[in-house]
């Protein structure tokens, strides 16, 4: 293999492409870092949140040394999004993985041998075959980039096999430096990656997972479709945005339920046949104002960077998954919302799912662990930002003033007495029972079980019998997220009491609820909802910046929008990719006049200057 020799004057290199290709005029800390390491041939670890531009540490080194880089992602459409970015741009790259013809696998290869393409993206299962050792061999290899690294991991959320397999190869090219990126990996799959990977004297670049232009909201799921109704219709009725369902059945329902509503949504599953979910995904790319309904299977390697909000209508399956699905939202940097509704039947099913599984004790056991801090960052009384970041190991100084608790922090009140009495009742039937017969046991309720089992004669009969049914049925709930209670471990609903339970019971720790009534609360949810009016959704919800624009720069992004969509039906590539929004919303307010001007705008760089200065400025001075 040849040696590829790098540039001395590394860094006016990579700022020459950064702004020459890319269009932006500096480098986001700790970006430059990161590409002087790779220039320098040395192996690094990169774990930055999504929207951190970690793909130009990698794509920037591509283009400054001399050769071929080979980037291993593990999603085609990850990959085609990318190539396609690229190629908007002037660079030269193409992707292998499944999807291509022999023809054109053929026509790759050749371009290979030329030297023609500085970048291949490569699916790990292509990049382990026989054939494609072969054609590594005769290639000029400048860099290995693992995307997705966190797929390494045999107890992540992502695991994928063929990622433990990949320094089979790598290790056959030993003067070639590695990068593996990741923007999702809590403190134990961080240590993972690099022994995995077989990265060499790595140097660990880690970054704030924390994503300023998202703000947070959970709620506790009731009438679940229409809240996300009101929460579309209140926020973005005219935008697009991604709502997660468990399955394909809830996907089906919420996207009719929302079509109805007069919601522009569609479908998308793993149980669709491949042509539809292709056609689905492209739709979802090319259209400016759509809502997409999905199970997990859509989302990863979607590089829409107008996505203005991610919205969760079941409970993800980790806090690992859930930071990897709303990293779909605003990855432009504008304003997102990630929005959740959830129930306690939601973590019942999670909870059955992982102990009727086949997986082995250690597994089911790392898979509650990952429950419990799902359920923890849910029900956390504090900052949102707060409570997940510490999850992934970081310290985060809050209140953050962008998610729920900030905005509209809910008061609690003591409610250990409650509890012990719960717990008591538990206690003296043997914790053999469920929710309702301990409910019909406070409440003072005569049942045949009651009578049958002579439950009416213990100490705990009808002593919460001032609250209601439904009240103490929300009290268990939230025990059970608490970690008060736990269902027995064959998945049945007989509630048990953790370590944290009898603590509470014994008065060693204390208890704490919302001060609001759950039974009030509810009835307010169906008042507001039924005499909730209609919203007219033919005038979009303006954005704080779009609201503070005269009419006239109105006028002016709506003209920039549309001559954005010609090009983008005419190069068959979504808007986005001629020009994003934030570089949208930078024409409005900088209305440059001359090409010197234009170049100074983020996202326009010499090749789409070329391309499309000439009409962005005529329809800026129209509007000036």
């Amino acid at each position: 293999m040849q040696v590829t020799e790098v540039n001395p004057d590394y860094t006016n290199a990579a700022l020459g492409v950064l702004s020459k290709t890319f269009g932006f005029q500096t480098f986001r800390a700790p970006q430059d870092q990161i590409i002087a390491h790779v220039l320098k041939r040395q192996d690094c670890f990169v774990n930055m949140p999504t929207g951190g531009g970690k793909s130009l540490c990698f794509q920037i080194p591509a283009l400054v040394l001399d050769g071929t880089s080979v980037v291993i992602s593990p999603l085609i459409a990850l990959m085609d999004d990318q190539v396609m970015n690229l190629r908007q741009m002037g660079v030269r790259c193409a992707s292998l993985h499944s999807g291509h013809s022999l023809p054109e696998i053929r026509k790759i290869e050749s371009e290979l041998f030329k030297g023609i393409i500085k970048i291949l993206y490569v699916s790990p299962e292509k990049f382990l075959s026989p054939r494609f050792r072969e054609t590594l061999e005769a290639l000029n290899i400048s860099l290995f980039a693992i995307d997705e690294a966190h797929c390494v991991s045999q107890w992540g959320h992502d695991f994928r096999p063929e990622y433990m397999r990949l320094p089979e190869v790598m290790n056959q090219f030993p003067s070639v430096p590695r990068m593996a990126l990741t923007a999702t990996a809590d403190p134990p799959t961080a240590r993972e990656i690099p022994l995995r990977l077989a990265l060499r004297q790595p140097q660990i670049f880690r970054t704030s997972m924390d994503r300023p232009n998202l703000q947070y909201s959970i709620l506790e799921k009731d009438q679940g479709q229409a809240q996300l109704l009101e929460f579309i219709e209140s926020k973005h009725s005219q935008h697009s945005g991604i709502v997660y369902r468990l399955s394909r059945k809830d996907v089906e329902a919420s996207a009719e339920f929302l079509q109805s509503k007069g919601i522009p949504a569609i479908a998308y599953h793993a149980g669709m046949e491949p042509s539809l979910r292709r056609k689905r995904q492209e739709q979802f790319l090319q259209e400016e104002h759509i809502v997409m309904v999905a199970t997990i299977a859509f989302g990863m390697g979607i590089d829409k960077p107008n996505v203005r909000f991610v919205a969760h209508l079941d409970l993800p399956k980790s806090l690992e998954g859930y930071v990897q699905e709303i990293g779909r939202a605003g990855r432009d940097g504008l304003p997102a919302d990630v929005w959740m509704a959830w129930g306690m039947r939601d973590f019942e099913m999670q909870r059955s799912f992982i102990e009727r599984s086949e997986a082995p004790e250690q597994r089911k056991e790392m898979e509650r662990r990952k429950l419990r801090q799902l359920i923890d960052f849910c029900e956390a009384g504090e900052c949102r930002r707060v409570t997940l970041l510490s999850q992934f190991g970081e310290s985060y100084t809050g209140p953050c003033g962008n998610c729920d608790q900030c905005k509209n922090p809910v008061q609690k009140r003591d409610a250990t007495r409650e509890a012990q009495m719960v717990l008591s009742a538990s206690k003296r039937t043997g914790e053999r029972f469920g929710a309702v017969h301990l409910v019909d046991i406070l409440i003072g309720n005569l049942s045949d079980k009651v009578k049958q089992f002579h439950h009416d004669e213990l100490p705990t009969f009808g002593v919460g019998k001032e609250q209601s049914p439904f009240s103490w049925r929300w009290i268990i709930k939230r025990m059970l997220a608490a970690d008060l209670l736990r269902t027995d471990a064959q998945g049945h609903w007989t509630l048990q009491s953790t370590e944290k339970g009898q603590n509470v019971l014994f008065g060693r720790d204390t208890f704490f609820l919302p001060i609001q009534d759950p039974s009030i609360e509810r009835l307010n949810k169906k008042d507001k909802n039924s005499g909730r009016r209609k919203k007219n959704r033919s005038s979009p919800v303006l954005s704080e910046l779009e609201s503070q624009w005269s009419e006239n720069d109105r006028k002016l992004a709506q003209a920039l929008r549309l001559r954005r969509k010609e090009e983008a039906a005419s190069a068959g590539v979504p808007p986005y990719v001629i020009f994003g929004d934030k570089t949208l919303y930078a024409l409005v307010e900088e209305k440059p006049s001359t090409d010197i001007e234009l170049l100074a705008i983020s996202g326009i760089g010499a090749n789409k200057l070329e391309r499309f200065g000439d009409w962005i400025l005529q329809e800026i001075r129209s509007y000036s």
